[in-house]
């Protein structure tokens, strides 16, 4: 009781110490600190729908970036300018943000400047293709958003499974779904990467606005995140670990060069997965697909690969009841 009285005690003198605080007092004009709260909340506005602002950091990803020196009206009034070039991998930071509606190309202007002092305008469409932002989960983002990265991608998963997958059948090897081991990880860590796939391109489709959002502030904590992406990094995490309880389970029912094969074999499976339900459910048969995947590898897993018995002699577990492939005894 005594404990619960401190605490309260605190609680009252912590809210009458914030009651009695006296912000200071500006000695500016009213009409300015009006125009600074009207500039402040059109910076609220502009970060609320475009997700940076002032401030922001940029890294230049193509060959080069093209700017001027004058002023934004200069230019829209088709006066001589002069021009300066960001080179790529110019770290950048947006220094102004000007609104112009007379411009007919493009109403938004954006200000940067790079880490010598070099300072420039372009247009806001001019800008988002050519940068991308400093953080590596954004920039790993963009790389597979490219359109030429990801068909290499596509193109370089596919020989490879297939190729992999050959070389397990060709050994008669494990492989998940068809020879697969008595454990369940790996039938679980490809329905997971399918739901993932399924609901990252449900993501991009639906919530384009959030997956926005995301680019520009990312993190892998789910808990900072708003629900539905929290939903996609606890799946992403999700994949890591019940990809390393996949591994460490193979290496206890394999030996080591069937579980190279087998790992291999499964890696390969998981990449075909991916490309097939994050392009598939863009055309929305991704979601039936999805629901037919996931009871096929379940019920094969469970009609043929888990061990529903156990030894009465040794006390490990088998697939079938008869002759105990560990110790020779008979489970009737």
């Amino acid at each position: 009781m005594r404990h619960i009285l401190h605490i309260a005690l605190l609680v009252i003198l912590q809210a009458l110490a914030c009651s009695c605080y006296h912000g200071k007092k500006s000695n500016g004009h009213d009409a300015l600190a009006e125009q600074d709260s009207i500039a402040i909340s059109d910076s609220l506005s502009f970060y609320s729908t475009h997700h940076y602002g002032i401030g922001y950091n940029f890294i230049v990803h193509n060959d080069s970036l093209l700017l001027i020196s004058q002023q934004p009206e200069e230019h829209i009034s088709l006066l001589v300018t002069d021009t300066l070039f960001f080179q790529y991998d110019t770290h950048v930071a947006v220094s102004d943000i000007r609104i112009l509606p007379q411009d007919s190309v493009d109403s938004v202007w954006v200000q940067l400047v790079s880490e010598t002092g070099q300072m420039g305008w372009l247009h806001e469409t001019e800008l988002l293709p050519n940068v991308v932002p400093t953080d590596p989960i954004s920039q790993f983002i963009m790389m597979f958003s490219d359109t030429h990265v990801m068909l290499a991608l596509i193109i370089v998963a596919l020989i490879t499974a297939a190729y992999i997958i050959r070389l397990v059948q060709r050994r008669q090897a494990p492989l998940v779904h068809f020879r697969d081991i008595p454990s369940f990880y790996p039938t679980l860590l490809c329905v997971t990467v399918a739901a993932s796939a399924t609901f990252y391109a449900s993501l991009q489709m639906f919530g384009a606005d959030i997956w926005r959002h995301f680019y520009y502030h990312p993190s892998l904590n789910p808990f900072l995140m708003p629900p539905i992406l929290s939903i996609f990094i606890s799946s992403v995490w999700a994949m890591l670990i019940i990809g390393i309880a996949a591994v460490e389970d193979t290496r206890h029912h394999l030996n080591s060069s069937d579980t190279v094969l087998y790992l291999s074999g499964l890696v390969g499976v998981c990449a075909v997965i991916y490309i097939i339900f994050s392009i598939s459910t863009l055309y929305y048969v991704g979601y039936p697909l999805l629901v037919a995947y996931c009871w096929f590898a379940v019920t094969r897993y469970i009609r043929h690969f888990s061990l529903r018995y156990v030894c009465g002699n040794c006390g490990r577990r088998i697939r079938y009841k008869g002759i105990c492939p560990h110790c020779g005894a008979l489970n009737e």
